[in-house]
């Protein structure tokens, strides 16, 4: 899924603005997937099995539209991020449009593992769209959880809470016919036992991995509502797959804190990895670097934002979500210099060499926002003990 990029694109049409990179190498033999005459000992067996092959990440990229692509993707790699899914792809537009195909979905032999996210409310269009991009990942996964009003209009996302038996059809179809696992994103429901019995009815149906974000449909605004992380426990001990967890997570150590509250084998990072790429390997903003013992980790989001750009320009995307994350990496400084804001959002054709350029101005600007990282304490080593 390769193409040549447009010599003459037209800026208003953001189609012409998705460009792709190098596609991954054939997958390596898998695990004896697709499901369709397997036992669900057998089914269960294989899934943990594939995930342990994988290394069992904890650490991992959750999908954001127009926001996980590939050079977000890789810089959260660089720091630390063991997994990541690619944003919503629509299954129905994935199979009629190539150039949705050459322009959406983009990876690299660097990029693994991969979940590949689509959302869908027809089974043989899921398939069909999952058959295409199966030997390049990981995991197809069906997004379940997406809760904005775009999903409910199109009858998809977490808006299929309302159709289990076409939720239960979706997983079957994929289970049944794929080369690789299909694994599951899906919100919990306000009653405990109705997302017990949605979780297992998904295990049941051959999802092979399920990740639960630990709000209802409802609870759209993660700074307002708090996941519930005794509901992920629950659904933890009920199934018998690998089950990440969603919701939460502001610093590497809210990992570390969630499964071991919860028991889930990893851990899906959104909002947080906008702002700070890097902080799965330990840094912080300054909001949450307040603790004793933070001191200036020697990086800073204006340099995370220059690393982001390199891998643009290595593996082109469109131009609206390299705008989206230099907003959101160099938030706090265009708070410290809003003229620079203004400037960067009057920019209606962005290039390379003006973002560089950005960069650098805020950074002569002066009033440097670091990111924060705990310090190192060395133990003394004891005496060796005289005979």
């Amino acid at each position: 899924m390769t193409q040549n990029p447009d010599p003459n694109p037209d800026p208003s049409q953001v189609l012409d603005d998705l460009l792709s990179s190098e596609q991954q190498q054939q997958q390596p033999e898998s695990l004896s997937f697709p499901g369709r005459v397997l036992s669900i000992d057998t089914r269960v067996e294989q899934a943990w099995a594939h995930w342990k092959k994988l290394g069992r990440p904890k650490y991992i990229v959750a999908p954001m539209v127009d926001n996980s692509e590939l050079p977000f993707r890789l810089l959260c790699q660089k720091y630390g991020a063991q997994a990541a899914y690619t944003p919503m792809l629509h299954s129905r537009v994935f199979t009629e449009t190539e150039k949705y195909r050459n322009q959406e979905f983009t990876t690299c032999k660097e990029d693994r593992p991969l979940f590949v996210q689509f959302c869908a409310n027809d089974p043989d269009t899921l398939l069909e769209a999952a058959k295409r991009v199966q030997p390049y990942c990981d995991y197809v996964d069906i997004n379940l959880g997406c809760p904005q009003r775009i999903a409910k209009r199109g009858n998809y996302g977490a808006f299929l809470m309302d159709n289990l038996p076409l939720v239960k059809s979706l997983v079957e179809k994929l289970a049944q016919n794929l080369t690789v696992p299909v694994s599951c994103k899906i919100r919990i429901f306000s009653n405990l036992q109705d997302t017990l019995n949605y979780a297992k009815m998904l295990e049941e149906a051959g999802c092979s991995l399920l990740a639960v974000h630990g709000r209802t449909r409802d609870e759209k605004d993660g700074k307002k509502f708090r996941a519930d992380w005794g509901a992920i426990k629950e659904v933890k001990e009920a199934l018998r797959i690998p089950v990440l967890a969603n919701g939460n997570v502001r610093c590497v150590e809210d990992v570390d804190e969630c499964i071991r509250e919860t028991g889930v084998e990893g851990v899906l990072s959104a909002e947080t990895l906008l702002e700070n790429p890097a902080a799965f390997a330990g840094f912080r903003t300054a909001a949450w670097a307040k603790e004793e013992g933070y001191v200036d980790g020697r990086l800073d989001q204006g340099d995370l934002v220059v690393e982001y750009l390199k891998l643009c320009e290595k593996h082109p995307v469109p131009w609206r979500m390299i705008r989206s994350h230099v907003h959101k990496m160099l938030g706090d400084w265009f708070r410290v210099h809003p003229q620079v804001r203004e400037e960067f959002n009057a920019q209606n054709i962005l290039t390379f060499e003006f973002l560089y350029g950005l960069v650098d101005q805020l950074k002569e600007l002066g009033g440097r926002v670091p990111l924060y990282k705990k310090r190192k304490i060395d133990t003394p080593q004891e005496s060796p003990q005289r005979v």
